[in-house]
């Protein structure tokens, strides 16, 4: 039989053996069945948490309210309700490509331990994926190594919790290298503690005689491939963080500030840099289009450079292995000498999502750095409150110049269409420290061409008088442009 023949025929075979209906990724969009749970949370006549509902939240809103709790020790982050979570939960199917058919919210005192939702609860989600034709079931909520197994036994779909979701959505946007090895040493990481009870290829070896093996489970080795994957991927991100190192080092050598942007994810951070810069990255309304970090360079109205980076969005309960993963990345958030904090300001839970990052910004030990609140997308407000708020925001810009302590400042914009962009650019210009700008007085011999321009370009000149051969000037200049005209001072 020719080699064609032998093609042909191995591709009638498992034409043959596919389940019937099923599709590959490339042919269709899987179907998707979305599950909520809202845990209600009971509290005692003086506002403390009961121990059962204490035993109901999961780990990941245990560390959110740590990471947020005030000084009387409670928690002082808003919650997102339940239909809000699962709205959420939408998106970020969609954005994996998924067609969603279905979903279903339960809510519960506390979760089931073997099966979250209950096993009546189950039978009832079975049948209605199974009338969905649903090819996968997605959990708004993580889930126990043991507890998936269980939903996959009663189910008999595939099972995906929200952490597993993210980190696929990853997978697919990321582009670089980079990007590429932080998400996979994230996916190996979740994957290490659920590979026991995958079946009868990972049980135990025969204990009879002659059955003996050669001592080590088919799970074993499989921990063990894992393991020495991990560390090699670990190797290789170390050195991207010590090439980064290297370039931020030599980017640091020079009075050029760095500012990156952050925010909840499609808050339009992209587009806002992209507006800013002219890079053309790209922008897009579905979650997380951007994961490997963009910079590019900024003239300020003092004529200034700074160079603004464009960060991975966040999002509740990010996954605290994708921090982890994505530190070498985020590590420009930690050394910026201005955060943006970019909202957006005609989503109803801006408050939420804005403390969603502050959790994460707590997590990276940049929480401390200055920071400049961009609410965006004000063009989708109603215009009068939009005016309103530009205006509000244009007084207060005014009255905070040159005022130290007042909070952190807000401005307005519409990255899409460049409203507020100027004034945006006036508050960085005010809020960075490096190379600063001092207004002098010169007098240069016109014969000094490189110098004078060097002054139309890095200077803002508000005067300018010629007189016997020499130019008079009345400059604001950054420091490191006074130095080189220091001789020339005058006044």
């Amino acid at each position: 039989m020719g080699s064609s023949q032998r093609k042909k025929s191995r591709d009638t075979v498992r034409e043959r053996d596919r389940v019937p209906g099923e599709t590959t990724a490339r042919q269709a969009q899987e179907r998707a069945f979305l599950v909520g749970i809202d845990v209600r949370v009971r509290r005692t006549a003086k506002g403390a948490v009961t121990a059962q509902a204490a035993v109901a939240r999961d780990a990941s809103a245990l560390r959110q309210e740590k990471a947020l709790a005030g000084a009387d020790g409670k928690p002082s982050i808003p919650q997102f309700d339940a239909e809000e979570s699962l709205s959420e939960l939408r998106a970020l199917a969609e954005s994996a490509g998924a067609e969603v058919v279905g979903e279903i919210l339960q809510r519960r005192d506390r979760p089931d331990p073997a099966t979250l939702i209950g096993a009546g609860k189950l039978e009832e989600i079975a049948g209605a994926a199974a009338s969905a034709d649903a090819d996968v079931l997605l959990f708004d909520h993580d889930l126990s190594p043991s507890q998936q197994r269980n939903i996959e036994k009663i189910v008999d779909r595939r099972v995906i919790d929200r952490t597993q979701l993210i980190l696929d959505i990853f997978a697919r946007h990321a582009r670089t290298r980079e990007g590429q090895l932080q998400v996979e040493l994230a996916q190996l990481q979740y994957m290490l503690p659920r590979l026991a009870g995958r079946g009868v290829e990972m049980s135990q070896l025969g204990g009879g005689i002659g059955t003996r093996g050669p001592g080590e489970t088919q799970l074993e080795t499989d921990r063990r491939k894992i393991a020495r994957r991990m560390r090699n991927v670990e190797g290789q991100i170390e050195n991207v963080r010590r090439i980064r190192a290297q370039q931020r080092s030599r980017r640091e050598s020079a009075p050029v500030a760095t500012v990156a942007l952050v925010g909840y994810t499609n808050a339009g951070k992209s587009t806002l840099f992209n507006a800013l810069t002219k890079a053309g990255v790209l922008s897009s309304s579905r979650m997380f289009a951007t994961l490997d970090p963009t910079i590019r360079g900024v003239d300020l109205p003092s004529k200034r450079k700074v160079l603004l980076s464009d960060t991975v969005g966040f999002i509740r309960s990010l996954p605290h292995t994708l921090v982890s993963a994505f530190r070498a990345t985020l590590e420009e958030v930690q050394r910026a000498s201005l955060i943006l904090h970019v909202s957006d300001a005609s989503s109803r839970l801006s408050a939420e999502q804005d403390a969603q990052v502050e959790i994460v910004l707590k997590e990276l030990e940049a929480d401390n750095r200055p920071r400049l609140r961009v609410m965006n997308k004000v063009d989708l407000l109603d215009v009068e409150v939009a005016a309103s708020l530009l205006a509000d925001a244009a007084r207060e810009s005014g009255a905070a110049k040159g005022r130290a302590g007042h909070g952190v400042p807000t401005v307005y914009v519409s990255a899409i269409e460049g409203t507020g962009l100027d004034r945006l650019l006036e508050r960085i210009d005010q809020m960075i420290e490096e190379d600063p700008v001092s207004r002098v007085k010169l007098l240069l011999p016109q014969s000094e061409g490189k110098l004078l321009a060097l002054l139309e370009a890095k200077a803002r000149i508000y005067s300018r008088k010629y007189k016997d051969g020499s130019v008079e000037l009345e400059v604001d200049a950054p420091e490191s442009v006074v130095r080189r005209v220091r001789e020339w001072v005058v006044g």
